[in-house]
């Protein structure tokens, strides 16, 4: 009885993690057109404190999201699901990290150390660094890599899964397998790249979020009782 009772509220969990793949598609939809340009300049901007401290939420919304995804159906996702739920989930991890500098470490840096700031953004614009990041360019290679195979992997996963709809499955796996064109497109045009992504999670969340499940009752050893008893 206590197993059944609890069994509406993990449903619920799920179904709210659908919530959170809706919003953090939505707002990597968003925030691409209007995102400022990753320089010195926009550091100290009010559109560069609205939008990092946003995608920083966006960040753990995406965590939230996927982990939702893969437990609705890891019992068919197997092996390759797992595998793109772990790429996935390191990648969005990574970039919480990066994210994070942005929104509460550089505009703290930038008077102070503007030349770590520019370096910072040589990274993410693939640039010359004029000073040694250590391991940092490294990993955010780690972030690129992560996210492309993640996101090819967890697809192909879902799609086989069938639990989840099928054409939005296939448009991350889309989405994953174009996104290695934005070395071809000079930055900041290159974001236009991660529009399907985003949308692939809008609708993977929409699904997950209105799925209705029929409650079933439990059947209870020796419930078959004579009236008398």
């Amino acid at each position: 009885m206590k197993e059944h009772d609890m069994q509406p509220t993990n449903s619920n969990l799920i179904r709210w993690a659908g919530i959170a793949a809706m919003l953090a598609g939505a707002i990597f939809v968003g925030i691409q057109p209007i995102h400022p340009a990753d320089a010195l300049a926009s550091v100290t901007t009010s559109l560069w404190a609205v939008i990092t401290p946003l995608k920083t939420a966006m960040c753990m919304l995406f965590l939230l999201g996927i982990t939702g995804l893969y437990a609705r159906q890891a019992a068919r996702a197997g092996w390759l699901g797992l595998a793109g739920f772990l790429m996935l989930t390191l990648s969005w991890a990574l970039q919480l990290t990066f994210i994070f500098a942005e929104a509460f470490i550089l505009p703290v840096l930038a008077p102070v150390a503007p030349t770590f700031v520019e370096s910072f953004f040589s990274i993410l614009n693939g640039s010359t660094s004029q000073i040694a990041l250590g391991a940092l360019p490294a990993l955010y290679t780690l972030v690129g890599i992560m996210y492309i195979f993640g996101g090819l992997v967890f697809g192909i996963a879902t799609l086989r899964a069938r639990v989840m709809p099928r054409w939005a499955a296939g448009l991350l796996v889309v989405a994953a397998a174009i996104t290695p064109a934005a070395a071809l497109i000079p930055h900041p045009l290159n974001r236009v790249l991660a529009v399907p992504t985003g949308i692939a999670f809008v609708c993977l969340g929409y699904a997950l979020w209105s799925e209705r499940r029929a409650n079933t009752t439990m059947p209870v050893s020796g419930s078959v009782m004579s009236p008398l008893s």
